[in-house]
């Protein structure tokens, strides 16, 4: 697991940042549950990774705020398949998804006003509604 991960164009995570722990699975699974650790937990320390200049770390913070622990780490649990190797695949998968989410910048809204033909639209659906009701009350 020498090579960078492409998180966006230009943006490439060491993979040397990340740390790997293994516990024990949750669930079903038979006595194998209980022996072998193939639950990932996969730690990003996010303030203090040079893979990300201020701009980014500060985004990433803002957008994974809650997601972080005190210390600014990232935590993901991964026990979805009954492999080690698979779980920490599926972590990294997940981490590359979850920085890619926040670091993506929105495009600005660009206020509109509404076409005339969905004003007329609108208000001749009001008068039709007006119409229904007022046929409806007594006289």
């Amino acid at each position: 697991m020498s090579a960078p991960l492409e998180i966006l164009p230009g943006v490439r995570l060491n993979p040397a940042e990340i740390q790997f722990t293994y516990a024990t699975s949750g669930g079903p699974g038979g006595q194998n549950v209980n022996r072998v650790a193939t639950k990932a937990v996969l730690r990003l320390h996010i303030v203090g990774s040079p893979s990300f200049n201020e701009a980014q770390r500060e985004r990433l913070i803002d957008k994974l705020g809650n997601r972080l622990t005190r210390d600014g780490d990232l935590v993901l649990h991964a026990s979805r398949h009954r492999h080690r190797e698979r779980n920490r695949e599926d972590a990294l998968e997940r981490l590359v998804a979850v920085l890619r989410g926040a670091l993506q910048v929105q495009k600005k809204r660009r206020p509109t006003k509404p076409t005339r033909g969905s004003k007329r639209r609108r208000l001749d659906s009001k008068r039709q509604n007006s119409e229904k009701k007022r046929l409806r009350r007594n006289p």
